[in-house]
C-alpha cells in the first residue's frame, strides 16, 4: 500500500513538472518572436514613369512593289543587243534590248520612197487639170475629161495620206526594236540572252521591272476594327510602321492608303495597304513583315512594366512601396496594356516606387527590400 502512494506521488510529480515546463514555453516562444524583426521580402522595384504611348494595331503584310513592268517586244526580230546589267536600277528611257532594226530601217525608206512617187504623179496630175480647166471653157475639152482628170488627183492625194500612215507605221516598228525602261525600278534576272529570235506575240518576258519607291505593304485586320480605323483615318492619314519578320527591328514608317470597299467573309477580316517612301530599299517585293497601325497617342500618362498590375477578385492592383520600405495594395484603373507596358488612368502617380516583380510574397504593410528594375516595358 506504501508502495502505491509513493509511485502516484512520484507521478503527480512529474506530471506537474511537464506542465509547469510547457507553461514556461509558451510564455516564452511570444517574447522571442518579439524580440526578432520581420525578415524583409526582396522584390524588384520601378518607377512610376510618364510617356506618349501610341494605341495600335497589330498586323501582318507583304510586301507589294508600287508598279511592276514585264518587258515584252512588240516586234519581231533578233535581239542584238542588251544595254544593262541584272539587279541594277533604271530609270524612264534608259536602254534596255535592241532588236535588229534593219528590217524596220528598209521598210521606212520604202515607205518614204512610195510617198515621194505619189507626190511626184500628184503634182504632174494637178498641172494637167489646171490645162483641161483652161481648155474647158473654149470647148477644147469635154466636161467628162476634166472629171477624170480630178478623179486622179484625188486618188494620187489620198494615196499620199495612206503612204504617210505607212511611214508612221515603220517608224513606230523602228522605235519598238529599241527597247526602253517604262518606269523607274529595279531589273530582275535576264530572261533571254543575246541572239535569240523573239515575237510580238511571246508569253515569256524579256526582264521584270519593280518600282520599289514609293512601296506598298498590303495587310488584313480583323473586321472589328474597321470601325476604328475609319474614324482615326478621317481625322489624318494613319501611320503604319513596319518591322522585321522577328519584331526586333523597324524597317519603315508609312502611311495608310486604302481601305478596301468590301469585307472578306470567308475570313472576316477587311484588306488595306499603307504606301512607304523606301529611299533606302529595306522593304522587298514578296517580304513577310509585321505592321503596327497607329490609332492614336495617348500623351502624357502614367506608365509601368505590364507584370507591375495583378489581377484580384476587385480587378486591377499594385504595390507601391513607402518611403520606410513598407508596401501598399493599391486599386488601379488600367487605361491599355501592349508590348509590355500598362498605361495607368488611376490609382498611381508619376514617380512613385512600385513592386515589378516578387509580389506573390506580399501582403499589406509587408516590408521589402527592393532591387531596381530597368526602363518600363523592357521586361516585357
Amino acid at each position: 500500500m506504501m508502495k502505491r502512494l509513493i509511485g502516484g506521488a512520484a507521478i503527480l510529480a512529474l506530471v506537474a513538472a511537464a506542465a509547469l515546463w510547457r507553461l514556461n514555453m509558451e510564455a516564452g516562444v511570444p517574447r522571442a518572436a518579439a524580440q526578432t524583426p520581420g525578415q524583409a521580402i526582396p522584390v524588384t522595384a520601378g518607377t512610376v514613369a510618364v510617356e506618349d504611348v501610341p494605341v495600335f494595331l497589330h498586323g501582318i503584310g507583304t510586301v507589294q512593289a508600287y508598279n511592276t513592268v514585264a518587258i515584252k517586244s512588240r516586234v519581231d526580230g533578233q535581239i542584238v543587243k542588251i544595254n544593262f546589267k541584272e539587279g541594277e536600277e533604271v530609270k524612264v528611257g534608259d536602254p534596255l534590248f535592241q532588236i535588229d532594226p534593219r528590217p524596220y530601217q528598209a521598210a521606212l525608206e520604202t515607205a518614204q520612197a512610195a510617198k515621194e512617187k505619189d507626190e511626184a504623179q500628184l503634182a504632174g496630175a494637178q498641172l494637167d487639170l489646171e490645162r483641161y480647166q483652161k481648155l474647158l471653157g473654149p470647148g477644147w475639152q469635154t466636161k467628162q475629161s476634166y472629171d477624170q482628170q480630178k478623179a486622179t488627183v484625188e486618188q494620187f492625194q489620198a494615196a499620199i495620206k495612206g503612204d504617210a500612215a505607212q511611214i508612221a507605221n515603220a517608224k513606230l516598228n523602228l522605235g519598238y526594236a529599241d527597247i526602253r525602261s517604262p518606269i523607274d525600278g529595279r531589273l530582275g534576272a535576264k530572261l533571254v540572252d543575246v541572239g535569240n529570235l523573239v515575237h510580238a506575240n511571246d508569253n515569256t518576258p524579256l526582264v521584270m521591272i519593280a518600282e520599289l519607291k514609293p512601296i506598298f505593304v498590303s495587310f488584313t485586320l480583323p473586321q472589328e476594327t474597321l470601325d476604328d480605323v475609319q474614324e482615326n483615318n478621317k481625322k489624318a492619314p494613319l501611320v503604319v510602321r513596319a518591322s522585321s519578320g522577328d519584331g526586333k527591328k523597324e524597317l519603315a514608317q508609312g502611311k495608310l492608303t486604302l481601305i478596301d470597299n468590301m469585307i472578306d467573309q470567308a475570313t472576316g477580316t477587311i484588306h488595306l495597304k499603307a504606301r512607304f517612301d523606301n529611299d533606302d530599299e529595306r522593304l522587298w517585293p514578296g517580304e513577310f513583315v509585321n505592321l503596327r497601325l497607329i490609332l492614336s497617342t495617348h500623351k502624357g500618362v502614367a506608365t509601368v512594366p505590364q507584370q507591375t498590375v495583378q489581377v484580384g477578385p476587385n480587378g486591377y492592383y499594385a504595390y507601391v512601396i513607402k518611403p520606410d520600405n513598407t508596401v501598399e495594395r493599391r486599386a488601379v484603373e488600367v487605361a491599355s496594356m501592349q508590348d509590355g507596358l500598362a498605361v495607368i488612368s488611376k490609382g498611381l502617380t508619376p514617380g512613385e516606387k512600385v513592386v515589378v516583380d516578387g509580389q506573390y510574397r506580399l501582403t499589406e504593410g509587408a516590408r521589402v527590400n527592393p532591387t531596381t528594375a530597368g526602363p518600363p516595358g523592357a521586361a516585357g
